[in-house]
């Protein structure tokens, strides 16, 4: 019983290990085209995209998370006005990415703080285990 509680929590650990390690991974790519503007005058530049998680059965039976995939923010696009931008429409208008640096690192450094907790919860059940075994070699 206790090993197939072990088993659930390490299977739960791991899967969100894998979504928030491709959370940053969507996060850098953001921060990456923050000032990417669009290569045809009056396009649309890089769109903010957002992770999606969904609940994901594991190996042992539990309910961890999965990044399926990632949608396009919503939020609008910047306009800025430069008339000598090649991007730039026919009022001399740019649309710039609706990419905030700051909403980014704040969002990275949960995903941080998110991957350490599931780290945290492995070497806890690892440690758990580890003592277990101990134990029981010393009964014997």
């Amino acid at each position: 019983m206790a090993d197939s509680v072990m088993g659930a929590t390490l299977g739960i650990a791991a899967s969100a290990l894998q979504a928030q390690q491709s959370r940053m991974r969507v996060i850098a790519e953001n921060l990456a085209n923050a000032d990417s503007v669009s290569t045809t005058a009056g396009g649309d530049p890089y769109q903010r995209q957002i992770p999606v998680f969904e609940p994901q059965t594991t190996s042992a039976g539990a309910t961890g998370v999965k990044m399926t995939g990632v949608r396009p923010d919503i939020t609008p696009f910047t306009i800025q006005h430069d008339p000598g931008n090649p991007a730039a429409d026919a009022s001399g208008n740019v649309k710039l990415p609706n990419v905030d640096p700051l909403t980014e690192a704040l969002d990275m450094k949960e995903a941080q703080r998110a991957y350490e907790a599931s780290l945290n919860v492995i070497t806890a059940v690892r440690s758990m285990q580890m003592k277990t075994l101990t134990i029981l070699t010393k009964g014997s």
